[in-house]
């Protein structure tokens, strides 16, 4: 596992990423990284800025939640340069973490339905709609890459009321199973 995560606090999370060029150096071995260490951090998508590179790529693997929602048995993807086209349906609440987050769980509220375009690994074109759980993840990940992280839905006062567990993570006061990155201050 070459990357550690980067967690709440580094300045990089926040920034917009850039686009990712076709002859990207490395960027097989980055996406293998990415994918070993969100296996290793029981994550279902990781996006690049959370491993320190501030580039348009994700990835998920919902596949492990196909018992409960068959339609996630072959949801494995690669995202590079993503363009969400429209977000639209009926807006739904479900219990959102982060790996950039450690140990911080909420509600988040989104749209049920999600159409992007994007590259794969192979840089072949793709446009597609997802709905439900995979619809959530895209736009969870695809936030990553604007500089956005699920606790920016929640509200003011519960944000306030995370204050002490974001500093916690900030100064690498938690420590998850996995390696994290703590921002220098």
């Amino acid at each position: 596992m070459k990357y550690p995560v980067t967690v709440y606090g580094d300045p990089l999370l926040r920034k917009k990423a850039s686009p990712v060029e076709k002859d990207q150096e490395g960027l097989n071995e980055i996406i293998e990284n990415m994918w070993e260490i969100m296996y290793y951090s029981d994550g279902v998508g990781l996006a690049a800025p959370q491993v320190g590179l501030s580039i348009r790529l994700f990835l998920v693997d919902a596949t492990s939640g196909a018992d409960e929602e068959p339609e996630l048995k072959d949801f494995k993807r690669v995202f590079i340069n993503p363009e969400i086209i429209k977000i639209s349906g009926e807006e739904w609440v479900m219990n959102e973490g982060c790996l950039s987050l450690p140990e911080i769980r909420e509600d988040v509220k989104r749209p049920d339905v999600v159409r992007i375009k994007y590259l794969d690994e192979n840089f072949e074109p793709h446009e597609e709609v997802f709905s439900g759980y995979s619809g959530r993840i895209i736009q969870h990940e695809y936030d990553h890459l604007e500089g956005v992280l699920f606790f920016d839905y929640l509200t003011p006062l519960r944000k306030r009321l995370l204050k002490s567990k974001l500093r916690s993570i900030a100064t690498g006061k938690v420590q998850p199973h996995y390696r994290i990155k703590v921002p220098v201050k």
